[in-house]
């Protein structure tokens, strides 16, 4: 098991011990950083600073989760990348990069942590017997947090066996395993036709907020996936993309 991230060291430092705790700009101010809101044009948030003081710019326009989101993501830079002059576009901030070494990665796992902290969310999903829309609304509402950002935390977990995969209009973006699904469940690289999520993607259905029954191939590929079957869940966190929670029978477990 690892030890507590810098961002969760920080909130432990600053006795943060509740969701509603987490004033991001109180801990920004706590370490030299001073947030602003104004409208941008050019990018979702910038951070400009010498040594010992800064200043972050966010976004003014855009909605609640989003704007925290993107005040920890600078605090991140602030810990991990200073003395640097960084604007963050609104696709760098939150799409958390496959590449660890990515600044704008590190920034993104920092603010979930900032956001979503271990010693914290372990505790909230652990009062949750199925991972459903519902309840992912309920502990983002508890964090603040935007359903893809709980989502990744509930998948990083390891308390479901579940899939989250990110599809766009221009393809398959990437998807997650949680550690209790087994290597076998080899996620497909397209959206199947067959999925409910072709259909919210690409012909306006509605979200799915119920776990729905579909054969496992429209999301895996390995001998004998026809046979079997998921539940899939599926929201729109833009207008051009969605992301599906996928939960595997109890025989597709590790």
């Amino acid at each position: 098991m690892t030890g507590p991230s810098q961002a969760e060291r920080l909130l432990v430092s600053l006795g943060i011990g509740h969701p509603r705790d987490i004033d991001l700009e109180a801990i920004a101010y706590s370490q030299g950083a001073f947030v602003k809101y104004r409208p941008m044009d050019r990018c979702e948030a910038s951070i400009v600073g010498n040594h010992k003081h800064a200043i972050i710019a966010v976004n003014s326009r855009s909605i609640a989760t989003r704007r925290r989101f993107s005040v920890a993501h600078e605090i991140g830079h602030w810990h991990l990348h200073r003395n640097r002059l960084l604007l963050c576009s609104a696709s760098e901030i939150g799409r958390f990069a496959p590449d660890a070494l990515d600044p704008e990665r590190q920034a993104d796992d920092f603010a979930s942590d900032l956001i979503l902290p271990g010693f914290l969310f372990q505790p909230a999903i652990r009062t949750i017997r199925s991972l459903t829309m519902q309840a992912l609304d309920d502990i983002a509402g508890t964090f603040q947090a935007s359903r893809t950002a709980t989502l990744i935390k509930s998948v990083k977990a390891d308390r479901f066996p579940i899939v989250m995969v990110r599809d766009g209009l221009d393809g398959r973006r990437w998807f997650r395993s949680s550690r209790l699904v087994s290597p076998r469940w080899r996620v497909r690289g397209d959206l199947d036709p067959e999925s409910f999520a072709h259909g919210l993607l690409y012909d306006g259905d509605a979200e799915n907020v119920s776990p729905r029954k579909v054969g496992a191939d429209a999301w895996f590929e390995f001998r004998g996936c026809q046979d079997e079957e998921v539940r899939e869940q599926s929201f729109r966190p833009t207008a051009d993309e969605i992301i599906t929670i996928v939960t595997v029978p109890e025989a597709g477990l590790a």
